[in-house]
């Protein structure tokens, strides 16, 4: 074995040294190829296959319709197959799919959704079958029931009796269900719920009645005690028509406070109450209505009304006509017997007298229109009150001045709201509300002052606030313009000092320099040695070299002098 494996190896070595570049390159390929399709083949039979969401197919494209749009509202994920056959991906799913179509009433007529049990054996008994069937149907119900979001557990109870012969003596087929809901869930109060709750269980048992079901609590209260509900179904009915009264006073109160507060100013409209009496109950109102025929229609174009207009059309006229001309008969009774007749009437007799009878009938027929409309709910009444404040101003004295009263506080003048803006407003608010004279609406729009007390104090307050600021900046500036005068004063009185102290050192220090220069011109002068410093050696040169310089340049020494004064 191993040299024919060496021997196949060698050979496949050798082969595929010979081999070029293309064969091995396709060689290559194919091997992955075959990988490919090995890892795709395992991955696809791995895959978990799709079950039945409804045995059947559909047959109405409106049931397809409605039942995958629900079943993606719920976010259940779904394939489409042949013959409109519905497949999810697992039981789980299926169970909960089948509760929520059960609950909205969308699966379709004559289908059941339940493969309950498969049995294949030849030795079972119809008593077996039975069994088993009562029990398919127990865990499939209680299946669908514990996939409900809001249950957290079931426990289903069947009674099937025994067919019998006479359907007097048939039992009927009875069902108990106790519920225990999860935690918040609020199934024990949702009529909707409990009615689907209710169908999922009907459904799953012929012969089984609405009648027939218990769903009780953990705690033994029953649920699907509908007759008991109508009083809380009279308050949640309540509730709702309060909601819609709200939302349409809501609706109004809004519309009429955002129009009055553009003209008026928010601060100005702050009251608005309204009240709609709504009629709940549903009526409906048959209205026909007679109208002529048009025969031609009026033109826009001319300037009178050209139409053609008839009253009615004649669909059968009948005429009678009779007429009678002679003597008066007056029977007497047998022979021998004298009449009943009064004596007035018998001076009438043998008189000769003419009649003539006429009787027609004419049928006419008009344009008819009958319509039937439904109504609910309605508006008895509206009504709105509205108060518009009137406008504050700030008096003022004849110079213009704020006049502000004794005890520091402005003094204000109150200007009312003028009857026709009140008037205008009124018309406002009817336009926006509908207002109905014959329906009983009540608009009104009063001017009634606003209690401004806080307000005023706290404009007081802010006015002697800024009083109060205003004194201290003006005796801040006031004392800020009094050091600048006194620091100004003083640095020009220093500076006077400081120049009349600098002239008076050099007058000093020249008539100093001056006695020494005459000293010592008078010690040269008479060929005594003077010893001078080197400052003072250098200062005379300086003085030599200066008045050297103002006999040379003496318009440049003009005015180096005078910036010198300039700068003092």
């Amino acid at each position: 074995m191993n040299e024919w494996l060496k021997k196949t190896m060698d050979r496949l070595k050798s082969l595929w040294g010979s081999w070029g570049i293309v064969q091995k390159l396709i060689l290559a390929g194919v091997v992955v190829a075959v990988i490919a399709g090995v890892v795709v083949l395992v991955s696809v039979s791995g895959a978990p296959t799709q079950v039945r969401l409804i045995n059947t197919p559909i047959k109405s494209d409106d049931e397809l319709r409605l039942i995958t749009s629900r079943l993606d509202e719920e976010g259940i994920p779904f394939d489409l197959g042949e013959g409109n056959v519905l497949y999810v991906k697992d039981e789980p799913t299926r169970a909960r799919a089948n509760a929520i179509l059960l609950r909205e009433d969308l699966i379709p007529r004559g289908t059941d959704p339940w493969a309950v049990f498969a049995i294949n054996q030849f030795t079972v008994t119809n008593f077996e079958r039975d069994i088993n069937l009562r029990n398919a149907i127990i865990q499939e119900v209680t299946k669908h029931i514990e996939s409900l979001a809001d249950i957290d557990k079931a426990n289903v109870v069947l009674e099937l009796p025994e067919d019998k012969l006479f359907a007097a003596d048939q039992k009927q087929v009875t069902a108990s269900v106790i519920l225990y809901p999860k935690p918040g869930s609020d199934i024990t109060t949702n009529r909707k719920k409990l009615e689907g709750v209710q169908k999922i269980i009907r459904f799953a048992v012929t012969g089984l009645t609405d009648d027939n079901i218990v769903i009780t609590d953990q705690n033994g209260l029953q649920l699907n005690d509908f007759a008991g509900l109508e009083d809380f179904d009279r308050i949640e009915r309540t509730k709702r028509e309060q909601q819609l009264v709200q939302k349409q006073e809501a609706y109004y109160r809004a519309a009429v406070l955002k129009a009055l507060q553009q003209i008026y100013t928010s601060d100005r409209v702050r009251d608005l109450n309204i009240k709609i009496d709504m009629d709940m109950s549903k009526k409906s109102v048959s209205t026909e209505e007679h109208f002529p025929f048009v025969l031609k229609e009026d033109n826009p174009i001319t300037p009178y009304d050209d139409s053609v207009i008839q009253p009615s059309v004649t669909l059968s006229t009948e005429k009678t006509s009779y007429e009678y001309q002679g003597t008066g008969f007056n029977p007497e009774g047998p022979a021998g017997v004298e009449g009943q007749t009064a004596p007035a009437y018998k001076d009438l007799q043998n008189m000769v007298g003419k009649a003539v009878q006429t009787h027609e009938i004419q049928n006419e027929a008009l344009n008819k229109r009958a319509s039937v409309e439904e109504r609910s709910p309605t508006i008895d009444r509206v009504t709105v009150s509205v108060n518009i404040d009137g406008v504050w101003k700030w008096k003022y004295t004849d110079k213009g001045e704020l006049d502000v009263g004794p005890d520091g506080s402005i003094v204000r003048e109150y200007i009312a709201v003028d009857q026709a803006d009140l008037d205008a407003a009124a018309a406002l608010v009817r336009d926006a509300i509908g207002y109905d004279r014959m329906r009983g609406d009540s608009v009104t729009v009063r001017n009634i002052q606003f209690d401004r007390s806080v307000q005023f104090k706290s404009e007081d307050a802010d006015f002697l606030r800024r009083q109060q600021t205003n004194k201290v900046i003006l005796y801040s500036l006031i004392g800020v313009a009094f050091l600048l005068v006194a620091f100004i004063v003083f640095r020009l009185a220093s500076r006077e000092l400081e120049r009349r102290r600098r002239i008076s050192e050099e007058k000093r220090a020249l008539e100093q320099q001056m006695l020494r220069e005459n000293a010592i011109r008078q010690a040269e002068e008479q060929n005594i040695e003077v010893s001078m410093s080197v400052e003072e050696r250098k200062r005379l040169d300086l003085q030599e070299h200066a008045i050297n310089m103002a006999k040379e340049h003496p318009e440049d020494v003009a005015q180096l002098i005078r910036t010198w004064l300039r700068e003092e």
